[in-house]
């Protein structure tokens, strides 16, 4: 996995998040600097745990040698199914959600939006511990680039609303699905 493909995939994991802190910061309402970035940290830590987590399951799986050269489908079709559902939940108008529902501002309630924006994340990381990849670098990448969104996010909240949070969370799934691609194009160019 190259530079450019570990970046589109950390902005493309945090984008969920990033929906996730507009609508965070709708409901708060305006919020200092530190208060955002105390939240995005939050989140970006979550969400460099988990795919760690789910790498370390999947690398469990790929010591399999059968399943070892199926890897590339198998990043290929998690991505492109997680990637679909991002679109898919998007594109709908969701009043359960759990950010925007909740006006809350308790650290319960931001951790577990954190770790329900991070599942995919987790998924991920399974998927990457098929393919040749340090982990550890894209685990970074990930947490940092959701701790920036998420900051962003909160800030920019009660200005732009829901609506461009759910356009960010269809990118960020077309993005996984073109991540999926190049990973398979890659493979089978080999």
């Amino acid at each position: 996995m190259n530079f450019i493909a570990i970046v589109l995939l950390a902005l493309a994991m945090s984008t969920d998040a990033f929906a996730a802190a507009i609508g965070k910061g709708a409901a708060l309402g305006k919020m200092r600097f530190m208060q955002a970035f105390k939240i995005g940290m939050l989140f970006g830590s979550i969400e460099t745990i988990t795919p760690l987590i789910g790498w370390t399951l999947g690398s469990l799986a790929a010591d399999i040698h059968w399943l070892s050269e199926w890897d590339h489908w198998i990043a290929f079709w998690l991505l492109l199914v997680l990637g679909a559902r991002m679109i898919y939940a998007g594109s709908k108008d969701s009043e359960t959600d759990v950010v925007a529902a909740s006006k809350s501002k308790s650290i319960l309630m931001l951790a577990l939006t954190a770790v329900a924006t991070s599942i995919d994340a987790l998924v991920i990381g399974v998927g990457l511990a098929f393919i040749d990849v340090n982990i550890w670098i894209v685990a970074a990448a990930i947490g940092t680039a959701t701790t920036v969104m998420v900051t962003i996010g909160v800030l920019l909240g009660r200005r732009l609303g829901d609506a461009l949070g759910k356009r960010a969370e269809m990118l960020g799934g077309v993005v996984l699905i073109i991540v999926g691609a190049t990973i398979l194009f890659e493979h089978l160019t080999k």
